[in-house]
């Protein structure tokens, strides 16, 4: 299999099949993100016959007689079929659409078993489809988009260097419940510096309100040395929330939601995981963030952010 750097996927694509059909991010300029900064160049979109070549060695997990044999002999359960894939790289829906069809198709072919294509993506990579082309995309299989828009505030939003505001995310999102495209979001706690979290989630809270994610992922903003953010912040230009404003304002975000979706905090940028559903979760919820605010001080969750090498 090929793949180029640090592969990222969120912690519920775990089971899916992981297929690099981009690498690196077109974006490449958010000020908080270091993610892609191994690689040494922004973007490589994969060659087709790269792509075939993965997906060949993927079909031989379950087809391959000597594997097959060797489990048996073991008395290893089989190779269990292929539900779900997932592109990697940073946003691969950017890719033409006509490019993504032919991804389906391979994957069709190779591995048929997969009924769902999922990926990254960005809110800019939805506008450049018609409402036609996403129609046909879920028809070929892609449900389940991954989309970080960090936050509703779109102050933040301009400062972090986004590429779009919050009316964005609401047309572009909008599109896609229109075609059926399921989706979750990424929320990035301490996104609208100190002194604003609380704010920033209400206004975060308001786009969501209007959208329908499967789920509302929430991360912490980990600001490293190597990223620009961290250059702003030596300008004086912005200044970071402490530990326990990200929690209050993750608590703000969770009081103010009114869908039902799945609400978690489950990468490691988190100091502690949970995860529940709204509306029914909200209280349960609630009372395990009060318990961390009340029992965890300050100093040890800075010391939990400081020793986060890498995300």
């Amino acid at each position: 299999m090929h793949f180029d750097g640090t592969i990222w996927r969120p912690p519920y694509e775990a089971g899916s099949l992981l297929l690099q059909v981009t690498a690196g991010c077109t974006h490449h300029a958010c000020k908080f993100c270091t993610l892609y900064h191994d690689l040494p160049f922004k973007f490589r979109m994969s060659p087709l016959a790269e792509v075939e070549g993965d997906l060949q060695e993927a079909q031989l997990r379950h087809t391959d007689p000597i594997s097959m044999l060797s489990a048996r002999l073991q008395g290893l359960p089989g190779a269990e079929p292929v539900r779900r894939a997932f592109l990697v790289g940073a946003n691969p829906f950017v890719l033409q659409y006509g490019r993504l069809l032919d991804i389906a198709g391979l994957m069709g072919k190779y591995v048929p078993s997969v009924q769902t294509i999922g990926c990254f993506a960005r809110i800019t990579d939805i506008t450049t489809k018609s409402d036609g082309e996403l129609a046909s995309l879920r028809k070929a299989g892609y449900d389940g988009l991954t989309i970080g828009i960090e936050t509703g505030d779109s102050e933040a939003l301009r400062f972090m260097n986004k590429g779009y505001d919050a009316d964005a995310i609401v047309e572009q999102c909008s599109r896609l419940d229109q075609a059926g495209i399921r989706y979750s979001f990424f929320y990035l706690a301490g996104i609208s510096g100190a002194g604003k979290g609380e704010a920033g989630a209400m206004a975060t809270a308001g786009v969501c309100n209007r959208l329908h994610p499967t789920l509302i992922g929430v991360n912490m903003l980990t600001v490293y040395p190597e990223s620009e953010l961290y250059r702003e912040i030596q300008r004086g230009r912005w200044k970071e929330p402490g530990e326990m404003e990200k929690y209050r304002e993750i608590r703000t975000l969770l009081e103010n939601l009114e869908i039902p979706t799945q609400f978690a905090a489950l990468g490691a940028s988190n100091a502690f995981r949970f995860q529940g559903t709204l509306p029914e979760d909200r209280k349960a919820l609630a009372a395990a963030l009060g318990k961390i605010m009340e029992t965890v001080g300050e100093a040890d969750l800075r010391e939990y952010r400081v020793s986060l090498r890498h995300l």
